[in-house]
């Protein structure tokens, strides 16, 4: 049994949906204690339990606009938040966990204050996420095409946010050569509810969005001529909202996950838990990427490009109408996809880990 200190970037929810299945499994066989921040501090902290502990820390949040980040009102907002107390907080976190818990191994979901407390005290680090698969993967031109300058920039931010790692394990639901040593591919983790679920044929949409600035979407949406299950969009919602086909639902994520695998089809942003959750279901995925989130536009596009989904800048009619055209033939393509559980990245862990604590080599030279 280990001491695993566990880091998960509290930006989104998706490193933390993911990093729950990741810390229920370290939990069951070893001490494991959580530094998380934002939202994900709360929905990680519900699930404490014995030889389990979730702890707050001050992390960095991305400002978005107009389905757009906001570089200078994002650099604004965490300078602030730094000044404040977000440092002295993750200080006072620092101390704490040096004196009463003392790590022998670190697991970084994409977070950058464990990874900077495994440098610090010369213990291994395992990084587990999905965004490194921009930096330690080759992709094609036809991937990359118009984004060229935005896949340098993200392709420096991700190798710096946690370079030098024992080893890389990155869950993907596609496949591109390994650019780098100590780099592992493995099919995405998956919740347990959506293992459990069994996809069945539906005649409806379901339609994740968060941002309100296509102020066209509703009407985009009821030219669909199918019921639109929508969610994010009417957040002050206690209860269902119908106006016409379309049906307005405060989140629920019992009923998300079963309008998931009842539906025809899913229309979101570029989110890789949802893409992920929709391709293990085999449900035709429309993704309209945040702008100036490349990590974002290179999931959608391999996506398009495996037959799994279509993807496109903004959604009108005409992008829509084309979409559900094509659902019969996204469908066979889909029909190819297969993944068991989440066996071969949790195994591939548990090796690692061995390996890490055993003070072996993670099996190729760093670099």
């Amino acid at each position: 049994m280990a001491r695993i200190l566990y880091g998960v970037a509290g930006e989104g929810m998706g490193h933390a949906v993911r990093s729950r299945v990741i810390i229920d499994h370290l939990a069951r066989t070893h001490d494991v204690q959580v530094v998380v921040s934002g939202r994900a501090h709360d929905y990680l902290k519900a699930r404490e339990r014995d030889r389990l502990g979730v702890n707050r820390i001050w992390g960095l949040s991305i400002v978005y606009e107009d389905n757009e980040v906001r570089s200078f009102r994002t650099v604004l907002k965490n300078v602030g938040g730094a000044v404040a107390g977000g440092w002295p907080r993750n200080v006072k976190a620092y101390f704490d966990l040096t004196e009463s818990f003392r790590p022998e191994v670190v697991v970084s979901d994409f977070e950058t204050w464990s990874y900077l407390y495994a440098r610090t005290h010369g213990l291994p680090c395992i990084s587990v996420d999905n965004n490194q698969a921009v930096n330690r993967c080759d992709h094609p031109p036809e991937i990359l095409s118009g984004h060229e300058a935005e896949y340098l920039v993200a392709k420096g931010v991700v190798k710096a946010k946690l370079p030098g790692c024992f080893h890389y394990l990155i869950a993907t639901f596609f496949q591109a050569p390994v650019a780098k040593p100590r780099t592992s591919l493995h099919p995405p983790v998956l919740r347990p509810e959506i293992l459990a679920a069994r996809a069945e044929p539906g005649a409806h949409l379901l339609v994740y969005q968060t941002s309100t600035s296509n102020e066209a979407l509703p009407e985009i949406l009821r030219g669909a001529g199918v019921e639109c299950r929508v969610y994010g969009l009417r957040r002050e919602l206690t209860q269902d909202l119908r106006e016409g086909n379309l049906v307005h639902r405060p989140f629920s994520e019992a009923r998300f996950v079963e309008d998931l695998r009842t539906a025809r089809a899913v229309i979101s942003g570029g989110s890789f838990t949802l893409m992920t959750e929709a391709v293990y279901l085999h449900k035709p995925m429309l993704a309209i990427p945040v702008k100036r989130q490349f990590e974002q536009v290179l999931n959608a596009r391999y996506l398009q490009a495996l037959g799994y989904g279509a993807t496109a800048d903004d959604l009108d009619a005409r992008v829509l109408d084309g979409f559900l055209a094509r659902l019969p033939e996204l469908e066979r393509g889909l029909s190819r996809y297969r993944q068991d559980g989440n066996r071969e990245l949790l195994a591939k862990l548990d090796d690692v880990l061995a390996r890490a604590l055993d003070g072996g080599a993670p099996g190729e030279p760093r670099a």
